[in-house]
């Protein structure tokens, strides 16, 4: 299914766009601006629908022939634009196939849509050779641009469009919504929501990937043994993290809910609010194993090894240090 309703989330990007088909108000130039994987592309999919459905409802129909062709990405009059390079969108990109395009006459609908994804990624001479058209656009013609960072944008494109920011989506939401559709457990979903912190697309990739699963095992087997482990054992553990060094903040991500969980139990001695609850055992060692100050380092700890890592410093000497912060916390 591909209607607003099917968007998770966003209600105010949601309500706009409703709102702009229902009093036939609808802009020339649109930017949705939102993180990697939150969903951008999909408004734009049932937006670009909505503004070609034949029966012109503020939803669209999902069944007419002009519905039927941009559910399968055949519709002659909503355009993608692609480019060769993978990290540039250059001005011939934009030339041909918006400037040149745009002055044809929609083929069987009355708009003809373009959606530029990674709009970030425009040079600055493809920007001002979008802004040519942004000063003057034909009557039928509708732009929408996807970005992850809408800084990168100038400020005569931000002025002739409106900017619709995505919000990050509850916990709630995003739990519930990868229980129905990957018919996941409910541990396993609340585990993915906690780490996508609102991002739907990280979120349905955490909860199919192997790779997180192992990741988060490695992790959990060594929080729960670490204050027993001697020096060697710690620089046989750091070994072995190397091998999740892509993954990295996903690790450091699991430590870190591992001890607020830890702190959550220690304060309130209630399981029913913890994201790892079914490891509550080895949380309430941690817990009493700890004190507040000791595992309040700990998170300041994993932090810091953030910021380190942020920064180049060693990678083998960062998660050196931060086990023996951990280590010399858990006592």
């Amino acid at each position: 299914m591909a209607g607003f309703q099917d968007i998770i989330g966003q209600e105010q990007i949601k309500e706009h766009l409703r709102n702009a088909l229902s009093t036939d108000k609808v802009s020339h130039a649109y930017i949705i601006n939102g993180e990697k994987s939150s969903g951008k592309e999909f408004i734009a999919k049932v937006f670009a629908m909505a503004l070609q459905c034949e029966k012109g409802g503020v939803d669209p129909c999902q069944e007419c022939h002009a519905c039927r062709q941009a559910l399968s990405g055949n519709h002659p009059d909503i355009v993608r634009v692609v480019h060769e390079k993978p990290n540039t969108i250059s001005v011939d990109d934009i030339r041909t196939q918006v400037n040149g395009d745009i002055v044809l006459k929609p083929y069987s609908g009355a708009r003809k849509v373009y959606i530029i994804n990674e709009a970030e990624k425009m040079t600055v001479q493809a920007q001002n050779a979008l802004l040519k058209t942004l000063e003057e656009p034909p009557s039928y013609a509708v732009i929408l641009l996807l970005t992850s960072n809408v800084n990168t944008l100038l400020q005569t494109i931000l002025s002739r469009s409106v900017v619709l920011n995505m919000k990050p989506v509850s916990d709630a939401q995003v739990k519930e919504y990868l229980c129905r559709t990957l018919q996941i457990p409910d541990y396993k979903a609340e585990v993915c929501a906690a780490f996508a912190r609102g991002n739907i697309g990280r979120a349905k990739a955490l909860a199919s990937s192997e790779e997180f699963e192992n990741i988060k095992a490695e992790a959990l087997s060594l929080l729960k043994y670490i204050q027993d482990m001697d020096l060697n054992e710690i620089v046989m553990a750091v070994k072995k993290i190397v091998e999740y060094k892509m993954e990295i903040n996903d690790y450091l991500d699991i430590c870190a809910i591992w001890y607020r969980d830890a702190l959550l139990f220690k304060a309130t001695n209630d399981m029913n609010h913890l994201i790892f609850r079914e490891e509550i055992q080895a949380l309430r060692k941690t817990a009493q194993r700890s004190s507040y100050e000791g595992i309040e380092n700990i998170i300041n700890a994993l932090d810091t090894a953030k910021k380190r890592l942020d920064s180049n410093v060693n990678f083998e000497l960062v998660m050196q240090l931060l086990m023996m912060a951990i280590q010399e916390n858990s006592r």
